[in-house]
């Protein structure tokens, strides 16, 4: 995806929306899927963006907009902050430098709409729309605290996989390993994918199981996608397309590389996204939220065992 600039022209919420997709449509014809990006090319180890102030994860579109950032311009970290951010925290963006472009979604209602509704006596209705904003990296600054300018140490060897075993028990997914196909049945609410040793490169079962793991995330009793889609249809690929960002999205969380991309749906996700310029933003939004709805769950493990080290630290001091 090419490089995102600080340039602003007033340009509508369309043209935002469109500038994003005609990035995300030359990367696919170009054979390459932005949202599993070559790691190799660039300094940063593997992560996902943050927020050097807030410490909050980036989300949807901008995971994409900022790696690409990262690797285009051979940042060594994932953080980013405002021209302000920086300020706050004493340290300041370097002269000459050019920001990254990120965006804000939210929803408007208007003054006309409120009262049609209230005159209808309904819930008024609201337009989404994209705010702009720019970021710059860490690298990209002077002066900031050594907690934020510093790169993230890398994965320690040996912890990655079984982190990846403790996500997928903290699901509580009915999570069945076996057979010959990997899939998620909404019916009977389970996932199952083959033994990792049926892989030619084990690493590329954890990329799988993610992604199947999304698809359990969209379920009925969770976030509740649209799941009906028959096989080849474009709410089939729809779905795909999220629970392929969002599986790419944990991975990057949890620090696996996987050796292979999943392009099997290449050709119908040229398709949803020229068809429909905010198709990718929705996508990336939806797999986002898939992707935080199953780190949530090793946020909350690792708090469940602080409290229990906590509880018998204190039984043992009684």
């Amino acid at each position: 995806m090419a490089r995102t600039t600080t340039s602003r022209t007033g340009n509508d919420r369309t043209d935002l929306y469109q500038s994003i997709t005609d990035k995300i449509i030359a990367e696919l014809e170009a054979g390459r899927v932005p949202w599993v990006q070559p790691w190799a090319t660039s300094k940063a180890s593997l992560d996902m963006p943050r927020n050097g102030k807030t410490g909050d994860r980036y989300s949807g579109i901008n995971i994409l907009i900022l790696w690409d950032a990262v690797v285009a311009n051979g940042f060594s970290t994932h953080t980013f902050l405002t021209f302000r951010q920086a300020l706050a925290l004493g340290g300041n963006v370097r002269k000459g430098e050019s920001g990254t472009t990120v965006v804000y979604a939210h929803r408007f209602t208007p003054d006309s709409e409120r009262r049609r509704a209230s005159e209808d006596g309904r819930e008024p209705g609201s337009i989404p729309f994209l705010k702009r904003y720019t970021v710059f990296s860490t690298d990209q600054c002077d002066g900031l605290p050594e907690r934020i300018a510093a790169p993230p140490p890398p994965v320690p060897e040996g912890l990655i996989l079984p982190e990846a075993e403790a996500l997928i028990a903290a699901t509580g997914a009915d999570f069945r390993i076996g057979g010959d196909r990997a899939f998620y049945a909404p019916g009977q609410d389970y996932v199952q994918v083959p033994r990792p040793d049926a892989y030619f490169d084990p690493i590329n079962w954890h990329r799988t199981a993610f992604h199947e793991l999304s698809h359990w995330v969209g379920g009925r009793s969770r976030l509740d996608r649209d799941q009906t889609g028959a096989f080849g249809s474009k709410e089939y690929g729809r779905e795909e397309l999220i629970a392929e960002m969002a599986g790419a999205f944990v991975c990057a969380a949890l620090g696996i590389v996987p050796t292979v991309r999943h392009a099997d749906y290449l050709g119908s996700w040229l398709d949803i996204i020229r068809e429909d310029n905010r198709a990718i933003v929705r996508a990336a939004s939806a797999a986002s939220k898939a992707a935080n709805f199953l780190l949530d769950f090793r946020d909350e493990d690792a708090a469940d065992q602080s409290a229990v080290a906590d509880a018998e630290i204190q039984r043992k001091a009684a």
